[in-house]
């Protein structure tokens, strides 16, 4: 989903939760022009140090109210309202497009390209993630090195990890560790 590759644009170092590793996507060139593609967004330039610092709030915004979702606050009047501000920069058309299979569909697409089109069509991921799916199942990953932000989307919603092969074994063997540690120091 749009909105969470961007809000997860901010890359922690998972596996040591070295400071130092932590990468910011948004820096990066390469990275910011193959998320434009895989979500069909016009921008074709990097963002200036205005618009970069504007990208930045909203993620920041982004992340607050993922962890607000995450401890039960209901938020949500107030982070739609903002979600309108970021919106209204960012007009749409309804057209009729082709699909190759020869089905046709109504598509909404943007008027304007520019930075503050790709902050509108952030928005609007999240809005509609707010609105159309189930916000008690977004997630922050439990390992404290990562954070990562998903959308827990398993059966029994019990989903802990971004990844359960990265942070979730990660975990486990710390926690392993810790066990064997603690039985030989009680020895």
């Amino acid at each position: 989903m749009l909105w969470e590759d961007f809000i997860n644009s901010y890359w922690r170092d998972w596996r040591t939760g070295d400071k130092n590793k932590d990468r910011d996507r948004l820096d990066e060139e390469e990275w910011v022009f193959k998320w434009l593609k895989e979500y069909a967004l016009l921008e074709t330039q990097m963002p200036n140090t205005i618009e970069m610092a504007q990208l930045k709030k909203l993620r920041s915004l982004l992340w607050n109210w993922v962890q607000a979702i995450v401890q039960g606050n209901s938020v949500y009047g107030e982070i739609l309202e903002q979600l309108n501000v970021y919106m209204d920069k960012g007009p749409v058309i309804r057209r009729i497009v082709w699909k190759s299979d020869e089905q046709a569909e109504i598509k909404l697409l943007p008027l304007h390209s520019g930075w503050e089109q790709v902050m509108a069509e952030i928005a609007a991921s999240f809005a509609e993630a707010l609105l159309e799916k189930e916000p008690t199942r977004f997630r922050i990953c439990e390992n404290p090195d990562c954070l990562w932000v998903y959308y827990d989307d398993t059966r029994n919603r019990s989903k802990r990890y971004c990844d359960d092969k990265a942070c979730g074994n990660l975990m486990k063997v710390r926690r392993f560790r810790a066990r064997k540690k603690a039985e030989s120091e009680g020895e």
